[in-house]
């Protein structure tokens, strides 16, 4: 290609899923950096978001039809980039013809002729695709690992299972929480509120002005939870934890009107000059930061010493899987069963903060039973100073959005 030659967005795209398959690098990392070196304009980084996304979240399936329309083993490389048109040609709607063209063209010259008959084959078959779709089995349908599946099934049930994974398939909402120390002056007509839940709204697009004057901040309606059952109130020392990039803090924040002495934390030293930012930028100039890791011990100053402690902790994402398109793809049970173990550490270690009569919450955006109730019930036996006197677990098909757990202890 000629220097300075406008890259093919396809090619972008079937590009970087070749580069997420060597794994060690986030799909939405790759989208960012690479429109960010193209250069791409705002419409040609939506769509190049829209092919790697849309092909991760629907990678079992597009799999399968692969192998419908070309029996027998694709070069691995090769696969990608038919999984990109198939993406296009069967579930995103647009002209078949340019589908079908632009992502022929980019394919090597040896290639052309088998890429264009399976995507032009794709089309012929499209109707009795998804005539079939309702008996194809649930981690094809869905685009969910096996293990997955036989998991959530075993823990809810068939029905609500496949309620679970319906929307692994589908792009999320973007949900927008207004700042009440500095709103703005006036909520666009396209902003949708939530029924229910006051200063959230559904928004079309990232509100990127707002963003800028921290009159908004992106969050997902489920994390809420955690910090209205932690009820800070004007006047208290709050610990959030786990704090980086700050939604949470922010919120605790908003729930004081800034009256609060806020310590926020986080293991990630390069984490804390962003959570400062934004903490200064919705409202605790006066909030402080510092970098601890709470799988080791807590700090002396600190034991004791807070009225209420937020853990929101490190965790699977299994109630996150649809707005994290990798994550279902790089978990596997192993990884749970380590995670609830460091979790049991930070819980640990986060307790020792509370002060006699405080209040703590352990939050997680998981809905696996081993990272919530489990870590929450081994703790209490542990700890007969601790009351469990609250827990809700958010799952993602029956709320406006994410899926989260939260927990809330009081110490004697």
């Amino acid at each position: 290609m000629a220097k300075g030659k406008k890259k093919s967005v396809r090619l972008l795209a079937w590009h970087l899923l070749q580069q997420w398959a060597e794994g060690g690098v986030f799909a939405e990392t790759l989208v960012a950096r690479t429109a960010q070196q193209e250069q791409l304009s705002r419409p040609d980084r939506a769509l190049l978001q829209a092919l790697v996304y849309d092909t991760l979240r629907n990678m079992s399936l597009l799999d399968y039809r692969c192998k419908q329309l070309r029996p027998g083993k694709l070069e691995s490389s090769l696969r990608w980039l038919v999984l990109v048109g198939l993406c296009q040609v069967l579930l995103m709607g647009g002209a078949d013809h340019a589908a079908v063209n632009e992502t022929v063209a980019v394919a090597p010259m040896r290639a052309r002729g088998l890429v264009n008959a399976i995507l032009r084959n794709a089309v012929r078959r499209r109707e009795a695709f998804e005539a079939e779709l309702l008996g194809l089995p649930l981690a094809v349908r869905y685009s969910a690992p096996e293990w997955l599946v036989d998991r959530w099934v075993a823990a809810f049930g068939d029905q609500e299972a496949e309620a679970l994974l319906a929307p692994l398939v589908q792009t999320p909402s973007l949900f927008a929480r207004v700042n009440t120390l500095n709103p703005p002056t006036e909520i666009p007509a396209e902003w949708e509120p939530l029924p229910g839940i006051a200063d959230w709204y559904r928004v079309p697009a990232l509100p990127r002005g707002e963003l800028r004057t921290g009159q908004v901040y992106m969050a997902d309606p489920a994390t809420r939870y955690s910090v209205q059952m932690l009820a800070p109130a004007p006047g208290e020392r709050v610990l959030d934890a786990c704090a980086a990039p700050g939604g949470k803090s922010a919120a605790v924040l908003d729930a004081t009107q800034g009256r609060v002495h806020l310590l926020a934390t986080d293991a990630e030293a390069h984490r804390l000059p962003m959570l400062k930012a934004n903490l200064e930028l919705l409202g605790g100039a006066d909030a402080e930061v510092a970098e601890h890791d709470w799988t080791q011990p807590c700090p002396q100053e600190w034991v004791g010493g807070f009225d209420a402690v937020l853990l929101d902790v490190p965790c699977s994402n299994t109630g996150v899987l649809q707005r994290r398109v990798d994550a279902r793809w790089r978990l596997c049970p192993e990884e749970i069963t380590r995670l609830a173990g460091v979790q049991r550490q930070i819980l640990e270690e986060g307790a020792k903060a509370v002060a006699p009569g405080g209040r703590l919450v352990y939050s997680t955006c998981s809905i696996d039973e081993e990272e919530n109730g489990a870590v929450v019930r081994a703790f209490v036996e542990a700890h007969p100073e601790f009351e469990l006197r609250e827990e809700h677990l958010a799952l993602p098909h029956r709320e406006f959005g994410d899926g989260s757990y939260a927990a809330l202890f009081v110490r004697r």
